[in-house]
């Protein structure tokens, strides 16, 4: 496993081959927890990792410089998964002082036991030199807590930059071009997706700042290390971040007696118009992860439900609720679905659909019992209405 950013800096990090749930992402391909040794006239450690991996962390540091020997840890974001091991590593290391901002400080006290810690606060154009690499330090709030912060080394044109860009993805490669780019943009797609999305408005002023910056390679804190495809993950971040859809169309739905599912099926069939890509989801047949990535850059989104009890189907209430917090942006669509004897599940969707706030194209789609044939030329003709939505909002 090549480890090697740069002569004296080191990935030594960890890979987490068996972890699947990432507070209810479905990391199927695993993850890293990625840390970063730099050894100059001072060394400075980048970030840590999950708890259970400290042992692991400072093995992979011992073997490159004498614990005793770090100066400096430095904490780009105080989530577990990055900072779990520090109360492990402060021990370990008696001559380290902890580099972070006050932000990140006050959040760390509210997670361990930091009174016997050394810190140095640092803020935003605030630097450290190493001797012959400085440490230049850029806050980043919201991308994606409050103290999340960037740490740039202008000597080497290489950018540590914590949650940003990064992929749930584990290997025993390092970097991006060790793997097939399609593969790793998929999953820093969903990541942002999944993560990054809430914060678009915030990810646009990062990357404005990135852009003062020279950047030839990214240091992530998941995932593989950007050296070779630096300008394709910045170019998707802008798309993502600026809500650029495609043109797009998904149907999303749950079914009971299949009823519901005849009639995804129409749309899909009456959204399938050259040009469009038009994709099926039957939420029980998916992810919540996999469906909010495909949302991300999808135009127009028809969401529909069998009724249960007055409401929609339960599972797609949970799709709606994660939706929801992700807030994705500039979408359009509408509510569908069947029902028997009581009412309710395509009018609840509608009211979610309006409240995320999505424009709504046409009222619900309903049919009682089974959809008749002029039902199901209704979803045909709904689903093109879906397409001509989607080119023209990928149109600009």
């Amino acid at each position: 496993m090549n480890t090697t950013l740069r002569e004296r800096i080191d990935w030594v990090g960890c890979v987490d081959w068996t972890v699947r749930d990432f507070h209810s992402y479905d990391t199927e391909e695993g993850t890293t927890y990625n840390a970063y040794l730099i050894r100059d006239e001072k060394t400075a450690l980048i970030d840590t990792v999950k708890a259970p991996f400290a042992d692991e962390l400072l093995r992979n540091v011992a073997a490159l410089k004498p614990l005793s020997e770090i100066d400096l840890v430095v904490c780009n974001h105080a989530e577990p998964d990055h900072s779990g091991a520090l109360p492990r590593v402060m021990t370990a290391l008696p001559q380290a002082t902890l580099v972070c901002d006050k932000r990140c400080r006050a959040a760390l006290a509210q997670h361990f036991d930091t009174s016997s810690w050394r810190f140095q606060i640092v803020a935003e154009g605030d630097s450290l030199s190493l001797g012959r690499r400085t440490l230049a330090f850029v806050e980043t709030p919201m991308v994606h807590w409050p103290e999340s912060m960037f740490t740039y080394v202008p000597e080497e044109k290489l950018l540590f930059s914590m949650d940003a860009f990064g992929q749930h993805y584990a290997s025993s490669e390092r970097f991006d071009d060790e793997l097939p780019l399609g593969t790793i943009l998929d999953e820093a797609k969903a990541y942002y997706a999944n993560i990054v999305m809430p914060y678009g408005k915030q990810v646009v002023e990062c990357l404005a700042k990135a852009a003062e910056l020279e950047i030839e390679m990214i240091a992530t804190s998941h995932g593989l290390i950007w050296r070779s495809h630096v300008a394709d993950i910045v170019a998707a971040y802008r798309d993502w971040s600026a809500g650029r859809p495609k043109a797009k169309v998904l149907v999303i739905y749950d079914t009971m007696w299949q009823s519901t599912d005849e009639m995804a099926r129409a749309i899909l069939q009456g959204a399938s118009q050259p040009g469009v890509q038009a994709k099926l989801i039957n939420i029980r047949r998916s992810s919540l992860t996999r469906i909010a990535t495909e949302v991300l850059d999808a135009a127009a989104i028809a969401f529909g439900s069998a009724t249960l009890n007055r409401m929609m189907m339960p599972m797609a209430g949970a799709v709606l609720t994660y939706l929801k917090g992700l807030r994705p942006v500039d979408k359009a669509g509408f509510a569908f679905g069947s029902y028997g004897w009581g009412r309710g599940g395509p009018e609840a969707i509608e009211e979610w659909l309006q409240a995320m706030p999505w424009e709504i194209l046409r009222k619900p789609l309903k049919a009682q019992y089974r959809p008749t044939p002029e039902i199901i030329e209704e979803c045909l003709a709904a689903g093109r209405l879906l397409a001509d939505q989607a080119v023209r909002k990928a149109a600009g």
